[in-house]
């Protein structure tokens, strides 16, 4: 006898008893588990006398990425527009050609001296300091995740607060 009833609550269908109308038609994407691996370190001051140089080097109202981590570790990305785009599209501003970022994965805008991230509904989504975020404001040396990328976000210091002569 076959059985053409729908799995109730809790009830678990296999794929042995799904009629051919019950599979998908095509690939769907999928999460990596990122959130298993939310083991934030930061990176510290471990930075090479060449970054060192070009965090030095940036004009006034401008910031750098730097990637730490990922397939394209040492890279360097200069923000100085008021928006920067993030993802795996081609056209994006930063192009990460990584299954783990979303085609229009985030923006960074400017205003000013001030940068912040947002993240644009991505699947994996962005993180900064560890925690997942929907729109933050960057800090000098904070930490952002995107896929499985890892970069560090630095100001120009003609940006920063300047220490009172007391």
């Amino acid at each position: 006898m076959e059985d053409n009833r729908q799995p109730g609550p809790g009830e678990i269908r296999r794929e042995a008893d799904a009629g051919p109308l019950d599979r998908p038609a095509h690939d769907t994407t999928q999460t990596f588990g990122h959130d298993a691996d939310l083991s934030f370190v930061p990176f510290g001051s471990d930075l090479s006398d060449a970054e060192l140089e070009a965090i030095e080097a940036l004009p006034a109202h401008s910031a750098l990425f730097l990637v730490r981590s990922g397939p394209t570790a040492g890279a360097r990305y200069l923000l100085d527009t008021d928006v920067t785009t993030v993802g795996r599209h081609p056209e994006a501003d930063i192009f990460f050609d990584d299954v783990t970022v979303s085609r229009r994965h985030a923006e960074v805008t400017r205003s000013g001296a001030h940068f912040d991230i947002v993240d644009q509904r991505s699947l994996n989504g962005t993180y900064v300091n560890g925690e997942r975020v929907d729109r933050i404001a960057l800090v000098n040396g904070a930490e952002v995740r995107i896929g499985k990328f890892r970069l560090n976000f630095f100001v120009s210091p003609a940006d920063l607060p300047q220490p009172s002569d007391g």
